[in-house]
Order: structure tokens, then C-alpha cells, then sequence
């Protein structure tokens, strides 16, 4: 299969790629947002109605000054007279505000319904890929492109466009209505628009740039932090509070000076674009008095005029606001776009093939593997392996750091495709599976344990999320784990913090068994599944495995004597190839690499 496209993520060196990236993100970015909201119909009408409705009662306060003037300030004099124009000016505010507060409501909502369907999806989508793709990605990067360029969007769907869209209906629709004020002022204040345009235009080229590179520095700040407060127990045993706080500085710092030439720059594109709305603005103004003193125009005219073109203004200035913004948005959509479209390296094909019941068991074989990681592509993990597991068989793997015994579970569990070779389950290619059924034979104890932000159920629910809690108790207390749970405050309900900050290593790691054996499944993985735990604790874990293990095709990674001495086949590997096999007894008469690990630690642990 194809690798996983890779995101770019942003880099604080000069040959990162943001500056790139930011000319591939035109307002046509905008389109899949569009899209997404696309699937709300009705809310869009009445958004759209309600923008409408807003703009023309906009307008008609002008056309409703302008009777004001006309009729009743110059009229009979008459009160009644007078108050009928006002009640209709009141009566234009009235709708004004009415329909601007469902403006607000309709569009703020769909902002913020985009957003949460933009983040449903991103993640579905992230869970779809493989171990490599977050090899290559950063996930603290990833997290900070699902918070911060989704707030982006959020204020973009919420307000700046429909606070352009507004502005520029407002802005059209005063225009019309100035040419049937005065068509020839109108017509020497539209010639002021393509030196309002230019600006924005040459501008806001520079600005979509440093907006998107503004928001790599603002991932830069989420990932430092989230580095540092997940160490942060090892930066303050080594006493590195100080540089870590210098570093993050530095990288605040690099933000500040993204966002100060991105506002700088921004300012100085509005400030030309305001100058030249309101100068054209004062010259026809100017022409416009010199008419009212020759009795070419009334005043109620000119005052009609006069607020209409200071509306036609600020809804054009406005717009060199909304521009900046939706620049920003599309930078952030189209990172968004880039998770969007990632496809993952490890999917099901057409045409999969089921796993066949081996009845006593799943038969493993791997036939001359090859296999590198894509973020070590130049150093082989497994080279030339081949290796056969009978259904029910209890294998160890054992050799030094970097052997590739971890390597072996992991392709096994298909996080990764090999290069070369093949993997089988009960002589059905790994490759030729849905991942998903393949893990469903599987039950995972890994080296590092895993414990979720949630309650000790829930944790203990990962492994059958439809277990009972007589089930979930009799995997606890199988895993030597029913003791401390049933100290805690709330029992299962208790929430164990973050990565079960509340718990010790050893309750963590038996906490990981009893997850295991509460899968049931007819493989087991267990890398390193004992090796948190005190020698009493081990003996009774080692006990509850030995009944799982019964019928199930098994595979060990572990370093202590007693738990590799009840596999009944022991594989040492070194760089990558197996390197001898046999039971411990074999291994040590041979006197080979098993016997020089044996033999180099006191404590009777293989490392």
C-alpha cells in the first residue's frame, strides 16, 4: 500500500515551509467549509433572509431621514403630521433590530455546528491512520490544528462572512440607492473604488501569508507546552524549569513577531483603504453643499446622501476587515484540509479475506520479513525473518534493546506493513485482512501501559466495552488488581487521572492485564507485561496468565527468568534476525547469546 501522506507541519527553521504553504491557500479553501454548512439548508435561509432584511432596513433608514427632512420638517407643521414620518422611521429601527439578532443567531449557530461537524471529522479521519502517520506528525501539532485553526473557522463561519456578506449587500445596495439620490456624485465616488481595491488587493497577498505563518507559530506555542507539561515531572528532576521556560519564551517571542507584521501589515492596509473611502467621501460631500446652495438638491436629499455614503463607506472599509479574516480562515481551513485528506497506510482492500477458526488456536508465520520504520527507513528492525507459532503455543521473544521484539508484535497487531515477506494468521496474508477483524483475535498488554483520563471501568471496558461488572471484576481480580480497586474511593467509578496519575506503575500495569484478559482473545501479546510489578504480585499475575494462555496462540516479551522459563518455545533475536530458539534449558547448554544474558545479570533477568 501506498504510505500515509504526510502533513506538513511547521518548523522553526528558515527552510520550513509555512511561507509556502500560505500561497496554496486561496479563499478557495473556503469551499469545504461551504460544504459543511451546505448540509443545513434551512438554518442558511433564514440566515440568508435575515442578512437581507437587516441590509435593506440599513438602507431605508437613510430613505426614511430623507422623509423626515422633506416632508415633515418642511411640511404643514402639523404634529401629527410629523410623528406619522417618525413612526415610520421607529418602524424601520424595529426591523432592523429584529431581523440583526436573527442574523446573529442563525449565523453564529451554523459557525459553531461547522465547527463541531469539522472536528467529528478530522478526528474520525485521524483515527483511521497508522502508527507511521504519527510517526511523521507531530500529535501535539495535531491537537493544536484541532483547536486553533478550528476557532479560526469558528469566528470566520460565525461572523466574518457574514459580516462581509452584510456589508457588502449594505455596500451594493447603497450604491443603487445613491444614483437615485444624485447620479452625478455617485458616479465620482464610485471612481475612488478601484484605488480602494488596489491596496486591498496588493495587501492582503502579504497578509494571507503571515496569517498562515502566524498560526504555525501559534501550534508552535501548543506543542511546547503540551512537551513540557507532559515531562514535566523529569524537567523538574533535572532541574531544567529554567531552560524550559527560556525556550518557551523564545517560541512566544517568534509568535509575537509573526503576529505583530501580520497586524502591522493589516493596519496599514486598513488605514489606506479607510483614507481613501472617507477622502472620496469629503470631496463629494464638498459638491454636493455647492448643489444644495444652488437648489439643485433638497437637504433631505443631501442628508439621505450624506448617511448612505457614510454607510456605502463603512461597509466597504469594513470589508478590507473581513478580507484579512477570511484570509486567516482559509489558511486555517486548508490545514484542516490537510488532515481531511490523509489516507491512512493500514485499510481494509477490496475483496478482504476472513480469518479462518483455527479451532485450538490462530497459526502466526512470518515468511522472510522485511521491515523498516518510516521514520528510520535506513536501519532494518527485522531482516530475513521467518518464524512459525503453532495455535496454542506460549513463545517468548528475548534479546537485547533494539532486537526488534517489539517490532514482531506490532506488525503482528498490523500497525505496520512489512517491506518485504509476509505475514500469516492461520494461512491468511495479514495484508490480504480487515484490520479491524484481525485485532479483534488480539488482546495487547504493551510495554507502556495506557490509562485513559476516565473511570477504572471505562479503562477496564477497553478491552469488552460490554462487559458486565461481575466480568470486569472477575478480569481484576485475576490480574491481582481487585484489591486496589475496590480501595479506591469511588470503586470503578473513581477517576483515575491523567494516564492514571492516581495510580502507582504496578496497579497501572496490572490494571493493563485485567484489560486484557477481560478481551478474551485467542491471541495474546503481553510485551513487558510483568515487568512493573513486585515479585508477589508477579507470582499471582503469572498464575492468572497461565490459565489464559491455555488454548491461546501466545507471544512473550519480558526480561525475568520466571516468566520466559513456562513458555514452551524461547526466540533470542539480535539486530533484526533470530539468532537461536529452543526451551531455556537447550539455551543454556548451547551457551550462546540466551546464556550470556542469563548469565550477565545477578537478578536472573534477561536484558
Amino acid at each position: 500500500m501506498s504510505p500515509a501522506k504526510r502533513v506538513p507541519m511547521p518548523s522553526s527553521s528558515p527552510s520550513s515551509s509555512p511561507e509556502a504553504a500560505a500561497h496554496r491557500a486561496p479563499l478557495s479553501s473556503l469551499k469545504s467549509i461551504g460544504t459543511l454548512a451546505a448540509r443545513y439548508p434551512g438554518r442558511l435561509a433564514l440566515a440568508g433572509l435575515s442578512l437581507l432584511i437587516a441590509s435593506a432596513a440599513t438602507l431605508a433608514i437613510p430613505a426614511g431621514f430623507k422623509l423626515v427632512i422633506d416632508r415633515g420638517f418642511s411640511g404643514s407643521g402639523d404634529a401629527a403630521d410629523i410623528g406619522h414620518w417618525f413612526e415610520y422611521l421607529m418602524l424601520i429601527v424595529v426591523v432592523l433590530a429584529i431581523a440583526s439578532a436573527a442574523r446573529f443567531y442563525f449565523v453564529s449557530w451554523l459557525g459553531e455546528r461547522v465547527v463541531a461537524d469539522l472536528r467529528i471529522a478530522v478526528q474520525a479521519n485521524l483515527l483511521r491512520q497508522s502508527p507511521s502517520y504519527f510517526e511523521e506528525n507531530r500529535p501535539s501539532e495535531i491537537a493544536a490544528r484541532m483547536t486553533a485553526d478550528t476557532a479560526i473557522i469558528d469566528q470566520v463561519v460565525g461572523s466574518t462572512i457574514s459580516v462581509a456578506l452584510r456589508n457588502l449587500v449594505t455596500g451594493v445596495g447603497g450604491i443603487i440607492y445613491l444614483f437615485t439620490i444624485a447620479p452625478k456624485l455617485t458616479a465620482i465616488l464610485l471612481l475612488g473604488i478601484p484605488l480602494i481595491l488596489l491596496p486591498i488587493l496588493v495587501l492582503g497577498r502579504r497578509v494571507r501569508k503571515l496569517s498562515r505563518l502566524s498560526q504555525d507559530r501559534l501550534a508552535d506555542i501548543g506543542s511546547n507546552t503540551d512537551e513540557v507539561l507532559s515531562a514535566m515531572r523529569v524537567v523538574q528532576a533535572f532541574g531544567q524549569e529554567p531552560r524550559e521556560a527560556e525556550r518557551f519564551s523564545t517560541t512566544v517571542a517568534a509568535g509575537f513577531a509573526t503576529a505583530l507584521r501580520r497586524i502591522s501589515l493589516r493596519a496599514v492596509m486598513t488605514a489606506t483603504a479607510i483614507f481613501l473611502i472617507f477622502g472620496s467621501i469629503t470631496l463629494v460631500m464638498w459638491m454636493g453643499a455647492i448643489d444644495v446652495a444652488a437648489g439643485r438638491m433638497t437637504g433631505g436629499a443631501i442628508a439621505a446622501f450624506v448617511l448612505t455614503g457614510g454607510l456605502v463607506a463603512g461597509a466597504f472599509g469594513a470589508l478590507s476587515e473581513s478580507w484579512g479574516d477570511l484570509l486567516r480562515g482559509a489558511g486555517a481551513a486548508s490545514r484542516l484540509e490537510e488532515l481531511l485528506r490523509a489516507q491512512p497506510s493500514i485499510a481494509a482492500k477490496a475483496g478482504t479475506q476472513p480469518i479462518p477458526d483455527g479451532g485450538e488456536g490462530v497459526r502466526i508465520s512470518f515468511e522472510h520479513v522485511e521491515f523498516r520504520y518510516p521514520s528510520r527507513p535506513d536501519m532494518a528492525a527485522l531482516h530475513d525473518f521467518s518464524l512459525d507459532i503453532e495455535p496454542g503455543e506460549r513463545l517468548a521473544l528475548v534479546g537485547p534493546s533494539g532486537a526488534g521484539k517489539s517490532t514482531v508484535l506490532q506488525l503482528i497487531l498490523r500497525f505496520y506493513d512489512p517491506q518485504g515477506g509476509v505475514i500469516r494468521l492461520n494461512g491468511v496474508a495479514l495484508t490480504d485482512t480487515d484490520p479491524a477483524q484481525a485485532r479483534e483475535l488480539m488482546a495487547l498488554v504493551p510495554q507502556e501501559t495506557v490509562i485513559f483520563a476516565a473511570s477504572a471501568r471505562d479503562n477496564l471496558r477497553y478491552g469488552r466495552w460490554s462487559a458486565s461488572d461481575e466480568e470486569i471484576w472477575a478480569a481484576a481480580r485475576a490480574a491481582n488488581a481487585e484489591e486496589f480497586l475496590r480501595a479506591l474511593p469511588e470503586g470503578l467509578d473513581s477517576f483515575l487521572g491523567e494516564n492514571g496519575a492516581r495510580l502507582s506503575g504496578g496497579q497501572r500495569q496490572r490494571l493493563a492485564i485485567a484489560r486484557a484478559l477481560l478481551r478474551d482473545a485467542p491471541i495474546l501479546l503481553l510485551d513487558e507485561a510483568t515487568s512493573a510489578l513486585d515479585t508477589q504480585s508477579e507470582h499471582l499475575v503469572q498464575q492468572a496468565l497461565d490459565r489464559l494462555m491455555q488454548g491461546r496462540t501466545t507471544i512473550v516479551i519480558a526480561h525475568r527468568l520466571s516468566t520466559i522459563r513456562s513458555a514452551d518455545r524461547i526466540v533470542v533475536m539480535d539486530r533484526g534476525t533470530i539468532v537461536e530458539q529452543g526451551t531455556h534449558d537447550r539455551l543454556m547448554q548451547g551457551g550462546g547469546l540466551y546464556a550470556r544474558l542469563v548469565g550477565h545479570d545477578p537478578e536472573g533477568m534477561v536484558t
